[in-house]
């Protein structure tokens, strides 16, 4: 039996990928140039009108599935079509090791051959967005003059069509994707029909994919070696309807094909123990694939000795999927460490691991597990690069090194590991990413070890996943030591009350994220009054912090030069705005007055303050206000003055003390009011420990979390 899908269609028919537009100007001047220079898929990107941000407006070729991590792209992102649109010039990628040496971010997501040009579409005034295509692996290296001159003169007429319907207020956006699909059904001619019985008399399966990977035909030998009646498979795509096709190398290779337009293969197991052969045929239309039997594989297999239960492969394509997916959970050089020794050493056998950096000349062993005395670690640290041993050599050279028994270790390094660290074997794989070494992982194991080739490329392979965490923990290392040292600088030490007031103030970082923040406060002594300030900067960063910083001496200023509350509040907004950070903040600020017993207040988008009485009543106080600072200059900040008799205590504090999922605000600002109406009277320090310790929100720390009390002096 052969089965051939049911829809017949036109050999290109577009596929609306968005809503489309009455004139195809930018799917019609997409297909002239791929047919003109021979390319094989490609697409426009407009530059969106509002924002540096190119879009895709049209693709065509192949699935739009193949772009979808660059479908919307940041104009300085580091792509070629980016690099195309910024700096007016075509941009050429000749082959597979190119891409990954200058575009290493579309290497790791295409590692196939092929090649790539990235052409801007300008006139003399203006950029309009840019077009890729993409070629056969079989390309040259080298653009020739007449491609590069067609693809130049196409781009540049295409600037020009945009350009005058812009001036003709016709506005062009996404239109309909040209995607080429195969044939699929059987034409009514003789030939065709005596085609198809020829091919279902062939002993070997032959199907037919279109670009998405759909079967558009199988004949009954590939029906029967995939173990699924035809009717089942038609419609599908293999690794999806035919479970032990479910493996993502598989899908790999299809991909692989279609970019490259280079015939591809693999071997599948079917259960229980049949091997069988695929190879793929590509075009730019689909892929025919043929399939046998791979009878010396399954023979191979057959006579292989069995280890009991022990997995047919070091690491499994899931293994290697989840590791990565942890990889990119891990924030610090620590994290990477536990992921490694949790995910990795068990994986491959291993039964201790350490990860060594290198800083001054220097190695630095930045963590290790397994290693019952550490010390027989710790003995490296420091030591200088130019020491011999298997660590800086791996370090330095970035060759791995496999060591399958001591006696191996100790005849090439003698004088290093004569009694090494009562392991039998060592693997150490160096660590690069981004083209420099960043580290050496070095595994252990307790009995002699045999590396074969494959198992030594497994390894070397798990290495670069492991140097592309570690390299982003160790920069978020050094982020988050600058991010606390900057805000331990901007915070103030001590606080200087005026005589009648008592403070305390409490902070503590968010632990998501960078852990740093834009909380601030500050306690401003002026002559007979002072002022008080706390705010929130949005955002859990460096430039957050910065910012924090900015704002706070501002407002010092603004009240040293002796401006009302509502004039600081208005400078510091305007302030705000004419940094450009693009970055908003919530602020009280209240002048003091002892003497009197009052404070005035201005609130900009902050959280009320709570007011404890001296007989133990709690208040939240309702407070005129403005905007949040860094949204519009002319906003207004009136002010409310609020009694503060001696004894009174005034509770500030930012948002992260009561907001946090699954916190009701407003059960948090009542069980703050119980605490205070129960504890109130204590230490201010006392009271200030205790307000961050019983608050939920406080405990789990989404967001930064900046606490200042202020009290009333009964003597004051």
């Amino acid at each position: 039996m052969v089965g051939v899908s049911d829809g017949p269609g036109p050999e290109r028919t577009p596929v609306a990928d968005g809503p489309p537009v009455s004139q195809p100007v930018l799917s019609l001047a997409l297909a002239t140039l791929l047919e003109e220079v021979r390319a094989h898929s490609g697409a426009v990107y407009l530059l969106s009108p509002d924002e540096p941000v190119l879009e895709m407006a049209v693709h065509a070729g192949m699935p739009r599935a193949f772009a979808a991590p660059w479908q919307r792209v940041g104009l300085s992102a580091p792509i070629p079509i980016a690099d195309a649109a910024r700096e007016r010039r075509l941009v050429w990628v000749g082959g597979e090791e190119q891409m990954a040496r200058c575009y290493p971010r579309i290497a790791v997501v295409l590692p196939y051959p092929f090649a790539l040009a990235a052409v801007p579409v300008a006139t003399a005034r203006r950029v309009y967005g840019a077009v890729f295509v993409t070629f056969p692996g079989a390309h040259p290296p080298e653009l020739s003059g007449p491609e590069r001159e067609q693809l130049t003169t196409a781009c540049d007429r295409l600037a020009l069509r945009l350009e005058r319907a812009e001036e003709e207020n016709r506005p062009i956006g996404h239109e309909a994707d040209v995607l080429g699909v195969p044939v699929s059904g059987v034409a009514a001619t003789l030939g065709s029909v005596e085609a198809v019985r020829m091919v279902s008399r062939l002993p070997y399966g032959l199907v037919s994919l279109d670009l998405h990977g759909r079967i558009g035909f199988v004949n009954s030998a590939a029906a029967e070696l995939l173990g699924r009646p035809a009717g089942e498979l038609l419609g599908t795509v293999p690794w999806v309807s035919v479970p032990w096709l479910n493996d993502p190398m598989y899908e790999d290779r299809y991909r692989a094909a279609l970019l490259s337009q280079q015939v591809t293969s693999f071997v599948a197991l079917r259960p229980p123990g049949d091997w069988l052969s695929f190879r793929l045929y590509p075009s730019t239309t689909g892929l025919s694939v043929r399939i046998s039997r791979a009878r010396a594989v399954t023979e191979l297999a057959r006579g292989a000795p069995q280890s009991g239960g022990s997995p047919a492969r070091l690491v499994t394509i899931s293994q290697v999927l989840s590791l990565a997916s942890a990889l990119t959970e891990a924030a610090g050089v620590q994290d990477v460490v536990q992921l490694v020794w949790d995910e990795i050493a068990p994986a491959v056998g291993s039964r201790a691991m350490v990860i060594l950096g290198s800083q001054g000349g220097r190695l630095h062993v930045l963590g290790h597990r397994g290693y019952e005395n550490p010390h027989v670690v710790e003995r490296f640290d420091g030591l200088p690069l130019t020491e011999r041993t298997p660590g800086t050599q791996a370090l330095g050279s970035g060759v791995p090194g496999f060591f399958e028994s001591q006696e191996q270790l100790e005849r090439l390094y003698p004088r290093r590991h004569g009694t090494p660290d009562g392991f039998a074997a060592w693997a150490y794989l160096p660590l690069i990413a981004s083209g420099r070494l960043v580290g050496t992982c070095v595994l252990a194991y307790a009995e002699p070890h045999v590396f074969p080739a494959d198992e030594r490329a497994v390894l070397t392979s798990l290495g670069g996943l492991i140097a592309q965490a570690l390299e982003r923990a160790q920069l978020y290392d050094a982020k988050h030591r600058l991010a606390h040292g900057l805000q331990q600088a901007l915070l103030p030490d001590t606080l200087a009350p005026p005589p009648g007031i008592e403070a305390a103030a409490r902070y503590l970082p968010a632990t998501h994220g960078m852990e740093i923040g834009g909380d601030f406060y500050d306690l401003v002594p002026t002559r007979p009054l002072a002022a008080a300030v706390i705010g929130d900067v949005q955002g859990h960063n460096v430039t957050a912090a910065g910012l924090m910083g900015q704002i706070r001496t501002g407002v010092r200023a603004y009240t040293t030069v002796g401006q009302a509350p509502h004039e600081v509040m208005g400078s510091t907004n305007r302030l705000l705005i004419d940094l450009g950070a693009d970055l908003f903040a919530s602020c009280l600020y209240l002048r003091l007055d002892p003497a009197r017993g009052a404070a005035v207040m201005a609130r900009a988008g902050h959280p009320p303050p709570l007011l404890r009485r001296p007989d133990g009543r709690v208040r939240v106080l309702d407070l005129a206000g403005g905007p949040l600072l860094g949204i519009d200059a002319s906003a207004a900040y009136p002010t409310t003055e609020v009694s503060l008799a001696p004894g009174s205590v005034l509770v500030l504090y930012t948002d992260g003390l009561v907001e946090s999922p699954g916190v009701d605000i407003e059960d948090a600002l009542a069980d703050l009011g119980e605490l205070l109406t129960e504890i109130g009277d204590r230490p201010l320090e006392d009271l200030a420990d205790q307000v961050v310790r019983r608050s939920a929100a406080a405990q789990r720390r989404t967001d930064d979390v900046a606490v200042l009390l202020l009290r009333a002096r009964q003597d004051g």
